[in-house]
């Protein structure tokens, strides 16, 4: 095995014109280094608040759902079905160009890229969150039914922490995943990275160092994402297992 990862370096590296390497120029991007940070900024504002907020929206969804009420539940089920089912860029150029025209409302790109996120994101943390619900034991349910204790304590109180906890890791990953998706933002110019990197590359004339200093952010905060995600995934499960 280590000779065949050897070897295809090798073959890799043989391939490679590194005339062309040495030919880029990544320090002719240093100007432009606080228009990337704005970018960066851009895009980490618009898909934390985003998530944050399809979190509440999601939870208030799926504690819809409980309630075993016909006509809102078909009202929820359809929202969901219609953002998970449907692109992010197919939603973004609706709300950006066709609601409008319907509702005379015009929004700004970065505010019709930051209401798409938001719809599609709490309708995926919605189905999170009602998995979150459904797996808290019955007998905690009969038991705060025999206390006589009011919904809103056994909602606030009982039922939604113990789910907050069971939902943590998944949406930490949906956040990880809109914050690499937020890119296809770039085609309405929101003013995220990948929005800031081609204005960059068009006028600096460095396309290739332009998207790999970009794709370089992206790689290193969606790492460090990503290993707060299995740390949190970590400490949950090592708390459910002591329970």
């Amino acid at each position: 095995l280590f000779r065949s990862a050897v070897g295809l370096l090798w073959l890799v590296a043989s391939q490679i014109k590194w005339s062309f390497v040495e030919t880029l120029d990544f320090a002719a991007l240093w100007k432009f280094r606080l228009a990337l940070w704005q970018g960066t900024l851009n895009t980490l504002i618009l898909t934390g608040v985003s998530v944050a907020l399809g979190t509440v929206g999601g939870t208030l969804l799926a504690v819809g759902l409980q309630l075993r009420f016909r006509p809102l539940s078909w009202l929820i089920v359809s929202y969901v079905e219609i953002f998970r089912n449907t692109p992010l860029l197919l939603q973004l150029f609706w709300i950006h160009f066709a609601l409008p025209q319907l509702t005379g409302i015009s929004t700004t790109p970065f505010q019709s890229g930051f209401i798409a996120v938001t719809l599609q994101s709490t309708a995926y943390l919605a189905d999170i969150a009602r998995a979150g619900i459904q797996a808290i034991p019955k007998g905690q349910w009969e038991a705060a039914d025999a206390l006589g204790l009011s919904a809103r304590v056994k909602w606030l109180e009982i039922v939604l922490p113990q789910a907050l906890k069971i939902m943590i890791p998944p949406l930490a990953n949906i956040a990880v995943g809109y914050f690499k998706a937020s890119a296809v933002l770039a085609l309405l110019s929101v003013g995220e990275l990948m929005t800031v990197t081609t204005r960059i590359a068009q006028y600096s004339f460095k396309p290739i160092e332009a998207f790999t200093l970009a794709g370089a952010i992206y790689l290193v905060l969606g790492a460090i994402f990503s290993s707060l995600t299995y740390k949190l995934e970590r400490v949950f499960s090592t708390s459910e297992k002591r329970q």
